[in-house]
């Protein structure tokens, strides 16, 4: 990368092969006609930078494909949606990480994985470029993120004037507070979901662990709860915010459509309330059609839903300080 960028995006790079909603799963030998199938970008880093394009910033993405072909379709995709590739690496010998989502009506998705070329990330990829924000997407997913580098290189990034945002997933019951504690007092905005929190901390109420992350030296955490919205906690403050209503299709990456939001709202230089509304709009946005960023809003998109549009934001009360 040779000029600055906006949001340097790094983690989980895939293929994503997705089905429009099917009437049911088919039984052995049967064949379910879609109307759709669609191979496009997946995986937290290449969403959340093809989205925040989408919204009028710049965007890397860092990460590493295979050397077969889903990985120059995935490397193409990704300049089609000028989004910068330069730092994508391609690991000579093993397959891009794809996905199969099956939709099928009324019920939620089906998920069959290869892993792939994102099992040789390391921290070390990410390099030490000029950026407002770094993203990681995928933390506890890839094993050979440790947890030291991890923490060393988001402390660079904010030396550098760059907030940092972490975003996890969590392939099942583990032990994964050592992995984040050392991380987490360099991290500007933590964004877990309700059911990763509950594996991590073993706490059920969103807002206890949101205040456990905040605890551990978080800046900012949001613990997204699909539709039901989200709550916040930062230092004096407590936010539990709704959902917009939209026609819902395909839940795929809407997670990452609002981690999109909550940073270009930081771009914009917002307040917490601010950037929960637009992460909300942006998120919302993602589901109203198949594909993890198909249906994303535009930046004008979202300023003119949110004109139309309220967001239910309660404060409830003020929040321990952490750490940081």
């Amino acid at each position: 990368m040779s000029t600055p960028i906006d949001v340097l995006c790094a983690g989980i790079i895939v293929a994503d092969h997705v089905s429009s909603p099917i009437s049911h799963m088919p039984a052995a030998g049967e064949l379910v006609l879609a109307d759709q199938l669609l191979l496009t970008i997946g995986g937290c880093a290449a969403n959340v930078a093809v989205d925040l394009v989408r919204l009028g910033a710049s965007a890397a993405v860092v990460g590493r494909v295979g050397g077969d072909i889903f990985g120059r379709v995935v490397a193409d995709m990704l300049r089609e949606r000028r989004v910068d590739v330069s730092a994508l690496q391609t690991t000579p010998g093993v397959d891009t990480s794809q996905t199969l989502i099956v939709n099928v009506a009324g019920e939620d998705r089906r998920f069959i994985h290869t892993f792939g070329a994102n099992a040789v990330f390391r921290a070390a990829d990410i390099p030490a470029t000029q950026c407002r924000v770094l993203y990681l997407g995928g933390y506890l997913l890839m094993n050979e993120v440790r947890p030291d580098e991890l923490q060393a290189v988001f402390a660079a990034a904010r030396r550098n004037g760059a907030k940092t945002m972490l975003d996890v997933v969590t392939p099942g019951p583990g032990d994964y507070l050592p992995l984040l504690a050392p991380v987490l007092p360099e991290v500007d905005v933590f964004l877990p979901n309700n059911h990763e929190a509950e594996l991590i901390t073993g706490e059920s109420d969103p807002f206890r662990q949101a205040e456990r992350f905040h605890s551990l030296g978080a800046k900012t955490v949001i613990v997204t709860l699909g539709d039901r919205g989200s709550v916040l906690v930062t230092d004096g403050k407590r936010l539990r915010a709704g959902s917009f209503s939209v026609p819902f299709v395909d839940g795929s990456g809407g997670g990452d459509a609002f981690a999109s939001g909550y940073i270009d709202g930081l771009l914009r230089g917002l307040d917490p309330e601010g950037c929960l509304r637009r992460a909300s709009a942006v998120g919302a946005s993602c589901v109203r059609a198949i594909g993890t960023t198909t249906s994303v809003f535009t930046r004008e998109e979202c300023d003119a839903f949110l004109r139309d549009n309220e967001l239910r934001i309660e404060v409830t009360g003020a929040a321990n300080s952490s750490q940081n």
